[in-house]
C-alpha cells in the first residue's frame, strides 16, 4: 500500500512539472507571438492632417528600439471628401500614390512646368521629392480614398521622418513663405507690406480645404484650380487683389496671383498646366495577372513595366485569394514588403531566422504589415470569403521571390541526397513529400477560421 502511495505522489509531481513546464512553454510562445505582432502588424494611425474637408493618417515605419530591425517606410491614407483640395506643397519623401477608390487629379512640377494627371480606381502614380504638387477630388458626391507609400530618408530622420512643405497657406496651415522677414518678402514679389500680410493669413481653414460655392473661405489657390487647365489663363486675369474685381488700372499696381505664380514658377508660360512629357498613370486592376490559377491571382508592378518607379525605389503588387486558400510559404530576397488589407479577412504568418514563429495574425480590412527583407512569410485567406491585399516593396527591380513549398519552390529544386539529409530522411521519401503538393504559388488550404480582433480602419 505504502508503494502505491509512493507511485501516486510521484505520477503527480510528474504531471504538475509537466503542466508547469507546458504553461511556461505556451505562455513565452505567446509572449513571442504577442511582440511579433506589435512588431510587423502597423496599428498605430496617426493624424498628419484632418479638416472638415478630409484627413490624412499615416502609420509609421521606423527603426525597433533594441531591435535589429528597421521598417523604412510608412504607409499613409489620404480620405478627401467630394469637391475637396489637398493645397499645394512639397515633402521630403518620395510619394507612390494607389487610388483605392474615388477619382482625382494630381497636378505637380515636372521638369518646371506643371504637369496635371486625372487618376481613377486602380491608377499608380509617383511624385518625386521635393516636387511640388497638389491634390484634387473634383466629384461632388464620391469621397477619394489614396493609399500611398512615404519613405524614409537619411534627411528627414531629424523632422519625425516625414515634413510637409505648403507653399499655399496662412494661419493654418502656415506657408513656407511666412518664415521670411516681411521686408525681404515684399521686396522679393515685390508687393507693399500690408498686401503681403493679407496674403499670409487668409486662409485659415487647414491643408484640405472645400472647393464649393458654400465654403467661400477656401483660399485663392482652391479658387485657381478648381478649374480646367483651359478656363485658368482667362481666370488669372479676372483674379486680382484676393478674388476680388478690378479695374485694368488696378490690376497694374495691385498684387495678383498670376504675379505670384510666375515668381514662385519663374516662367512667363507657367499658365500652360499640362506637360506632356511627364509620366503617365499605370492602373493596377487593368494589368493581367501575373500569376493565376484555381485558387487565386497575384499582380506585381515593377520599373520594367512602370519606369517611373525608379523614382521612389519602390515596387507594387496586388494580391486577390479565394476563400481558403494561401499565398505559399516564400522569402523576399530582394526587399522589404508592406501590405494593406482591402478586403476580406485572413491570417499572415511570419517566421523568425532561427525557425521561430515570429507572428501568427488574424488581420481584416484595413491592417497593415510589413515582413523584413529575408524573412519567411504566407498569407492564409479565412474561410469565408475572397482575401485580397495591396502593398509596397522597397525595390523597382523585378522581384523574385523564392518559395518554400510548392511545384515551384525550393524543395524541388534541392531535393537531392544532401537535402533528405538534412532532414534526416531519404531520397526517396523526400520526394514522396515534395511531390505531395502539386499546385504552385497559391495554395489550396484547410484554414480554420477564429474570431477576429477589433478593426482599427484605414481611412
Amino acid at each position: 500500500m505504502e508503494k502505491v502511495r509512493t507511485l501516486l505522489l510521484l505520477v503527480l509531481v510528474l504531471f504538475t512539472t509537466l503542466v508547469a513546464y507546458v504553461g511556461a512553454y505556451e505562455e513565452e510562445e505567446n509572449e513571442q507571438r504577442t511582440q511579433g505582432e506589435k512588431w510587423f502588424l502597423l496599428r498605430h494611425l496617426h493624424n498628419v492632417v484632418k479638416t472638415d474637408a478630409g484627413s490624412m493618417r499615416m502609420v509609421k515605419g521606423g527603426y525597433r528600439r533594441g531591435s535589429y530591425l528597421h521598417s523604412p517606410m510608412h504607409i499613409g491614407f489620404i480620405s478627401m471628401e467630394p469637391n475637396s483640395l489637398f493645397i499645394p506643397q512639397y515633402l521630403d519623401s518620395d510619394l507612390v500614390l494607389f487610388v483605392h477608390h474615388g477619382e482625382a487629379r494630381v497636378g505637380h512640377i515636372y521638369r518646371d512646368e506643371l504637369a496635371e494627371r486625372h487618376l481613377k480606381q486602380g491608377d499608380v502614380y509617383t511624385i518625386p521629392a521635393g516636387s511640388a504638387f497638389y491634390l484634387e477630388n473634383g466629384a461632388e458626391e464620391q469621397r477619394l480614398h489614396i493609399i500611398c507609400s512615404v519613405d524614409i530618408t537619411s534627411e528627414s530622420m531629424g523632422w519625425n521622418a516625414f515634413q510637409s512643405y505648403f507653399i499655399g497657406g496662412g494661419v493654418h496651415p502656415a506657408s513656407i513663405l511666412a518664415g521670411f522677414d516681411h521686408n525681404t518678402l515684399s521686396t522679393a514679389l515685390n508687393v507693399s507690406t500690408s498686401e503681403l500680410k493679407t496674403l499670409l493669413t487668409r486662409q485659415s481653414s487647414g491643408p484640405i480645404v472645400h472647393l464649393s460655392s458654400s465654403h467661400d473661405h477656401s483660399n485663392i489657390w482652391s479658387k485657381f484650380l478648381a478649374q480646367e487647365p483651359h478656363q485658368k489663363l482667362a481666370h488669372l486675369k479676372r483674379i486680382v487683389n484676393f478674388g476680388e474685381e478690378s479695374s485694368p488700372k488696378e490690376e497694374q499696381s495691385t498684387w495678383s496671383l498670376r504675379k505670384i505664380l510666375f515668381t514662385l514658377l519663374n516662367r512667363e508660360d507657367a499658365v500652360k498646366r499640362v506637360n506632356h512629357e511627364a509620366p503617365s498613370t499605370y492602373n493596377l486592376y487593368n494589368r493581367n495577372p501575373d500569376f493565376q490559377n484555381d485558387y487565386g491571382w497575384s499582380k506585381k508592378l515593377d520599373e520594367s513595366d512602370y519606369s517611373p518607379l525608379r523614382i521612389s525605389g519602390n515596387g507594387v503588387y496586388l494580391v486577390n485569394l479565394s476563400s481558403g486558400s494561401m499565398m505559399a510559404p516564400h522569402v523576399n530576397p530582394r526587399a522589404i514588403e508592406y501590405g494593406v488589407v482591402l478586403k476580406g479577412t485572413g491570417r499572415v504568418q511570419i517566421v523568425y531566422p532561427n525557425g521561430t514563429l515570429a507572428m501568427n495574425a488574424r488581420v481584416r480590412e484595413g491592417d497593415v504589415f510589413w515582413v523584413p527583407r529575408y524573412f519567411p512569410f504566407c498569407q492564409i485567406a479565412s474561410n469565408n470569403g475572397p482575401f485580397e491585399f495591396f502593398g509596397f516593396t522597397t525595390s523597382a527591380r523585378r522581384n523574385r521571390p523564392q518559395f518554400l513549398v510548392g511545384q515551384n519552390s525550393l524543395m524541388q529544386s534541392l531535393r537531392g541526397p544532401e537535402f533528405a539529409a538534412a532532414f534526416g530522411i531519404d531520397q526517396k521519401r523526400l520526394e514522396t513529400i515534395s511531390n505531395a503538393q502539386r499546385e504552385q504559388v497559391i495554395l489550396p488550404s484547410s484554414s480554420s477560421d477564429s474570431p477576429l480582433r477589433m478593426d482599427i480602419g484605414f481611412y
